[in-house]
């Protein structure tokens, strides 16, 4: 039985979810949750400017990761390009959706936020930039494939998770093959005569043309990867706000574990779950106090989500977005009716004059 749209959208049906959520969070911490007392010390002892640091080289990453999807998308589609500050702003509003929503919508929340200002008939751009979306992830499985590996060599990993690694450098090299297989170059596509749905295909094949341009590739990849070399010293910054005197290794442990445990987003955040996965290597493999170590992964959590849903929001209300609209952002525009939209196609040698705001 299918349940429609209504059913969905019932103020009960949410509230079964959320019911649902907090039943959830509850069992796992009742089982696996730490001692209240050790818990709570080690918030009341925790240092600050450590903290600060964390926020800042949050940030650090967030701009560098900015700047690789904006790279990717000035490959994927001819010019005039959205301006930088269109891009992060994109960006920021996609990480808060990410942080407040289930499901990975702000994915499709920071494409649905560029296709709003991009002039007349560019909007059937849309599968376009849901391609530079997905070229943008796949990127990232580069900085993680270092990550794992250094992992692997340098860190004391639980038995368990040895398998979560293995698995995840297989998923991602597959994932590059697949990317690097399907990507096409705007100058070399043409849609005319195609059918809907190979239409959209045609044009998410474009959004990873990036992935056949040496160069282009190569930035945004250094991009992504000083995104993550910024987002691993932000977890080792936060371990001595916690007072946790461990080696950098222990760091990339917790920052792989924890991206682990949010690739699939059960609930908002993955709250609770994200914990145990820090909290448990800490404990078993390095000594560290598993109150403490639950701690650390709450507050590191906040660190990260006080960037994404601070700039959000900041970003949020200068594209004169609601919290609700936000909410109704990624259905908004659907693949196939972004293809039945006219789009330019312009030669290589002819520069397009549609204006695209900054």
């Amino acid at each position: 039985m299918r349940l429609g749209p209504g059913v969905l959208r019932s103020p009960w049906t949410r509230t079964a979810i959320a019911v649902v959520f907090l039943c959830g969070v509850g069992a796992l911490l009742y089982w696996h949750g730490p001692h209240w007392g050790d818990f709570g010390d080690a918030f009341g002892s925790v240092r600050w400017q450590f903290v600060a640091a964390a926020v800042g080289l949050n940030l650090l990453s967030v701009i560098a990761r900015a700047g690789a999807w904006e790279t990717v998308i000035r490959s994927a589609m001819p010019p005039p390009h959205p301006g930088s500050v269109l891009v992060f702003s994109a960006f920021c509003v996609g990480l808060l959706a990410n942080a407040v929503l289930p499901g990975r919508v702000g994915e499709l929340a920071r494409v649905a936020v560029l296709t709003r200002k991009l002039d007349g008939p560019r909007r059937g751009l849309w599968p376009t930039l849901v391609g530079t979306v997905f070229a943008h992830r796949v990127f990232d499985l580069v900085p993680v494939a270092f990550l794992v590996i250094y992992v692997l060599l340098t860190a004391k990993i639980p038995n368990w998770a040895l398998a979560s690694l293995w698995i995840l450098l297989a998923i991602g090299f597959v994932l590059f093959v697949v990317a690097f297989a399907m990507a096409r170059h705007h100058n070399r596509t043409r849609l005319e005569g195609l059918g809907t749905v190979r239409r959209v295909l045609a044009m998410a094949r474009v959004g990873l043309g990036v992935m056949r341009r040496p160069g282009p590739a190569a930035v945004a990849i250094l991009f992504q990867c000083l995104g993550w070399t910024c987002q691993l010293f932000a977890v080792w910054t936060a371990m001595r706000a916690f007072h946790i005197h461990q080696p950098l290794p222990a760091a990339g442990l917790v920052l792989v574990l924890m991206n682990v445990a949010t690739i699939l987003p059960l609930w908002p955040g993955n709250v609770g779950l994200m914990q145990v996965a820090v909290a448990t290597p800490l404990s078993v493999q390095y000594g560290v106090d598993y109150g403490v170590g639950f701690a650390f992964g709450l507050g590191l959590q906040a660190i990260e989500a006080s960037v994404g849903v601070g700039m959000g929001l900041i970003f949020l209300a200068r594209e004169g977005l609601s919290f609700a609209r936000l909410r109704e952002m990624p259905g908004a525009v659907s693949a196939s009716e972004a293809a039945e939209q006219p789009v330019e196609e312009t030669p290589a040698h002819e520069p397009a004059r549609a204006r695209v705001p900054g």
